[in-house]
């Protein structure tokens, strides 16, 4: 079977991606094996490659959906057929950090993954993430595309709800691409008033398109145009779903006193930060930070693609097999495609 695996990159500087054969997999014990339908390709997708994440393993394609293609002896309630989306980290829900409401910080929720990825013909899913819950079957009527989006809409909506989004506040999203505009949609029934910033003018005149809001060119002054927005306060909340520091920066100039800031993307590793922490005390501004999802929120992700599908499909502007995945990777990389999604 076709897969898609990252190979060191000579000088020890990030990875290269290589399209190769390999032994189609069979499951033991409590795995299943999937037949890969779709796979969204992901911001970290492109930041494991370029070497600049390391919060978990080099393994590329965690926005997989598929069919039950197999099923290991030691599982129930999977059968051949069905149709499924498998998350490729679940922490263990016991602990003193999930517990504490900390899931995603579990040892054991990046221990696992799909295996060798989702961006393959065929890939196991872990016996620990099956019994733990982690598999979700599919409606009959949701197509592979939309369900390709659970796993990033269920991260979007984790960091709405720590952030504390609330009704008819203020916010700025900093990065209008995909799971900026997942924000941006999801904040929408609260009837917040939404300011959208971003670098690619692609982009932003995508977002205009889809009643983000009032847009924001990031190469200008965000912060003072979000407190002419909001009548010289500065916004309640500022969501940044971007990993550059230059919008982390924005946010945090750009919220009221009191405000919040959501800090979403993925900084590269060493990232430092050039700000006056006085000004984050003195303003009494809070910063919090989401990383991943639980099965809460895949199952509430589900849920919301289930009655808003088309809404959010819109987003995906750009398909690929897997045979194309490096037109793919050029294409997620170039900022004018919205949301890449990879087909066997």
């Amino acid at each position: 079977m076709k897969s898609v695996v990252l190979a060191a990159a000579e000088g020890g500087r990030g990875y290269v991606p290589r399209l190769v054969e390999s032994p189609e997999p069979r499951p033991v014990g409590g795995e299943i094996v999937v037949e890969m339908k779709a796979c969204g390709l992901c911001g970290t997708d492109i930041e494991k490659i370029r070497g600049e994440y390391t919060a978990s393993m080099p393994v590329v394609g965690h926005e997989a959906v598929g069919v039950v293609k197999e099923a290991g002896r030691d599982t129930s309630g999977l059968d051949p057929g069905d149709r499924v989306f498998p998350h490729h980290h679940v922490p263990d829900y016991d602990c003193y950090l999930c517990k504490a409401g900390n899931e995603t910080m579990c040892d054991r929720y990046r221990s696992s993954n799909l295996v060798p990825g989702g961006f393959a013909e065929a890939f196991t899913v872990p016996g620990w993430n099956v019994a733990k819950g982690g598999v979700l079957k599919l409606p009959d009527k949701m197509s592979f595309e939309v369900a390709s989006l659970i796993e990033p809409l269920a991260c979007c909506i984790r960091a709405v709800r720590k952030c504390g989004a609330g009704v008819g506040e203020s916010v700025l999203i900093a990065g209008a691409g995909p799971v900026g505009m997942m924000h941006a949609l999801l904040l929408k029934p609260l009837g917040a008033k939404v300011i959208v910033s971003d670098v690619s003018q692609d982009r932003l005149r995508f977002a205009e398109k889809s009643g983000a809001g009032r847009v924001l060119d990031a190469k200008g002054d965000v912060p003072a145009a979000a407190r002419s927005e909001t009548e010289g306060r500065g916004v309640d909340l500022a969501i940044v779903a971007s990993g550059s520091k230059a919008a982390i920066l924005q946010g945090l100039r750009s919220v009221r006193k009191g405000g919040r800031v959501c800090l979403f993307g993925v900084p590269a590793k060493g990232s430092v930060l050039d700000y006056d922490i006085g000004d984050l005390y003195n303003s009494e501004q809070g910063v919090v930070t989401s990383y991943g999802a639980t099965e809460t929120d895949t199952k509430a992700a589900l849920k919301v693609l289930a009655s808003r599908g088309a809404e959010f499909g819109s987003l995906i502007t750009h398909r690929f097999t897997l045979s194309r995945f490096d037109e793919a990777l050029a294409a997620a990389s170039g900022g004018a495609a919205m949301k890449v999604v990879l087909t066997p």
